[in-house]
């Protein structure tokens, strides 16, 4: 018998998911060999893309950074996802919470000069949008993706409009006014990561303590797995669902508050969004991979960037962009389908 509260290393081992992680190298690996023999296909060498795309994800400091660097942004909207998964909800509202966060980096920056207050401000506005599709789902029952489209294509013009209006460069029109130089994220050394990576893995750290370590967490995912058992134990799943809409918006408005404030050189949103648009949906596909954990999204997220930064090391190869895109759409997709499948397999147990 131990005299020690602590648990011993079998109960630790117990606690790791490893067939969990088996699956999703499994599913790399699947999904490595499929974008091979589509190479393969169009006559080109897959062996010598691959090593490009992994040079150019890790093969220096200049190319780690960049790999962390595009995973930021998606780190904090697929906690957002998983957060929702994890208490049985479908939120895929984080792209306009992501939109919200970034204008308002934006905004409130120019108005009081604080690296802080801009991140604050960003993650009110993100958990504020993501409120109404909250109260719709809770009071009125509505699906939480129907709202949440809904709010995605109303933040999504009314950026569009606050970009070319009211924050609109006058000194050059394809661009907001910048974030000002007091209220920017520090980079790390000479590369173009800042220190919203670091502040993006704390806050899935934090997630994961509040999931797994409070009771209000506890509350969450006890909703997710089975709401009737969850009121009998004493639960509301109603605070459960409205916490995890306000949990999740705080998380993509951060993120889009981040993406402005430490996008070096630009600290601007481009006109039509583009430097802003897509990572809400991205985030779906890193917290399927992540398998709605929030510490296995910090691994999840660091892979889509390295995916990323080594796009154009990849095209040197001869290998054209369009079908670096879909080796690139082949790989996620796979390495996903596990995570989609047990996310599917508990909505079909809830149901039943």
């Amino acid at each position: 018998m131990r005299s020690s509260g602590r648990p011993g290393v079998s109960e630790i081992l117990e606690k790791i998911n490893f067939r969990a992680f088996v699956e999703s190298i499994i599913a790399v690996a699947v999904g490595f060999l499929i974008g091979a023999i589509i190479l393969l296909a169009f006559n080109y060498n897959p062996v010598e893309a691959y090593t490009a795309l992994f040079r150019g994800g890790l093969a220096s400091i200049d190319n780690i950074a960049a790999t962390l660097h595009y995973s930021t942004p998606i780190l904090l909207t697929a906690l957002t996802f998983a957060i929702g998964a994890r208490t049985g909800i479908f939120n895929i509202g984080a792209e306009s919470s992501f939109y919200l966060g970034a204008i308002a980096a934006v905004a409130f920056t120019n108005i009081w000069d604080n690296l802080w207050f801009g991140l604050l401000m960003g993650m009110a506005l993100g958990a504020l949008w993501a409120l109404p599709a909250a109260l719709l789902k809770v009071y009125r029952g509505v699906h939480e993706v129907i709202s949440t489209i809904m709010l995605n294509w109303i933040g999504w013009y009314l950026i569009s409009w606050l970009i070319v209006g009211p924050y609109a460069d006058p000194t050059n029109p394809i661009k907001t006014i910048k974030v000002p130089e007091n209220a920017r994220l520090p980079t790390i050394g000479n590369t173009v990561l800042s220190w919203g990576f670091i502040i993006a893995v704390v806050a899935a750290i934090l997630v994961y303590f509040i999931l797994w370590h409070t009771t209000l967490g506890f509350g969450m995912r006890a909703s997710g797995y089975n709401q009737r058992a969850a009121r009998y134990g004493g639960i509301s799943p109603r605070t459960a669902m409205m916490w995890s809409f306000i949990i999740g918006g705080m998380a993509s408005g951060l993120g889009g508050a981040m993406k402005i404030m430490g996008e070096y050189p630009g600290y601007a949103i481009s006109q039509g969004g583009s430097n802003i648009y897509g990572f809400g949906f991205d985030g779906i596909g890193v917290s399927l991979v992540g398998r709605n954990h929030p510490l296995g999204i910090i691994l999840s997220a660091i892979f889509f960037g390295m995916l990323k930064a080594g796009t154009s090391e990849m095209q040197q190869t001869g290998v054209p962009l369009e079908i670096v895109k879909v080796i690139q759409g082949i790989i996620i997709i796979t390495v996903a389908i596990p995570g989609l499948y047990d996310l599917l397999k508990k909505g079909l147990g809830r149901a039943a």
